[in-house]
């Protein structure tokens, strides 16, 4: 995210750029920044944009339109084609892709993101923009008291659909797995996305809350909910129970000695 008028820069790295993930980081970006832009600058991502009818009417994302509601912010779509109204967030990215990412080594993302907002602080938004010939961070100190305040109530939003209860005693949400209790009498739940949480319902009723995992293909087990089954080694064959046995011949059909058996 882009300021337009200091160049002010904030960025994470994401495993997913699904709804929530979208959502998640607008409110870090306003927290950031202490406030919130009067409108924001869209390209056609789904996300963001849904359609536009035959008279140029822009559909929104009726969840991106609520979350920029509360912060009193304006969504805006770029025009299709057109990569001229968003150079002030596309330049950026060979900024950040040369003078930080190029031959940088990180453990996991949590670090990458440490790394960058370390770099986003006392590189980027510190040196002298190309463009307004001003230092970011001391031009962001004059933008930052025409931002819109924060509202007094924090932003929750929520995302509700129904998950079927997977053998296994899991919830597939977003591409990864969460855990129920064992004591859960439906298969079927209701799940509600929140910035940073997923909660999952039986009849109205909170059973189970984790943390919001990013990426995919992840599972988030609670130790109360699932107790393991514990696995009884095999006993081994009573002897010659179960057996019977092998006789053995040549290629001619002549028995063979010895031979064997065969559960």
């Amino acid at each position: 995210m882009v300021l337009g008028h200091s160049r002010w820069l904030w960025g994470r790295f994401c495993a997913s750029q699904d709804l929530q993930t979208v959502l998640r980081c607008h409110i870090e970006a306003f927290a950031a920044m202490a406030g919130a832009p009067g409108e924001l600058l869209y390209d056609r991502m789904k996300t963001a944009v849904i359609g536009e009818d035959a008279e140029g009417l822009v559909s929104y994302n009726v969840s991106l339109v609520a979350l920029l509601n509360h912060y009193g912010a304006l969504p805006r779509a770029c025009r299709p084609y057109r990569a001229k109204t968003k150079g002030k967030v596309e330049r950026p990215y060979r900024y950040i892709r040369q003078d930080f990412f190029l031959g940088r080594t990180f453990r996991d993302p949590e670090d990458l993101n440490e790394q960058f907002e370390a770099w986003r602080v006392e590189i980027a938004n510190a040196r002298v923009h190309a463009t307004t010939g001003r230092v970011v961070e001391e031009h962001f100190a004059e933008e930052q008291p025409s931002l819109v305040a924060h509202p007094a109530i924090p932003y929750s939003a929520v995302l509700t659909v129904e998950r079927r209860i997977s053998h296994e005693g899991m919830v597939s949400v977003g591409g990864n797995l969460y855990s129920v209790p064992d004591a859960t009498r439906k298969r079927v739940v209701e799940v509600q996305n929140h910035p940073r949480e997923v909660r999952i319902f039986e009849d109205g009723r909170l059973i189970a809350s984790h943390p919001l995992l990013e990426g995919r293909n992840q599972r988030r087990t609670d130790p109360g909910h699932r107790k393991p089954v514990p696995v009884r080694p095999a006993e081994p064959a009573a002897q010659g129970v179960g057996l019977r046995p092998l006789t053995f011949y040549d290629a001619v059909g002549r028995r063979l000695a010895g031979g064997g058996a065969i559960s």
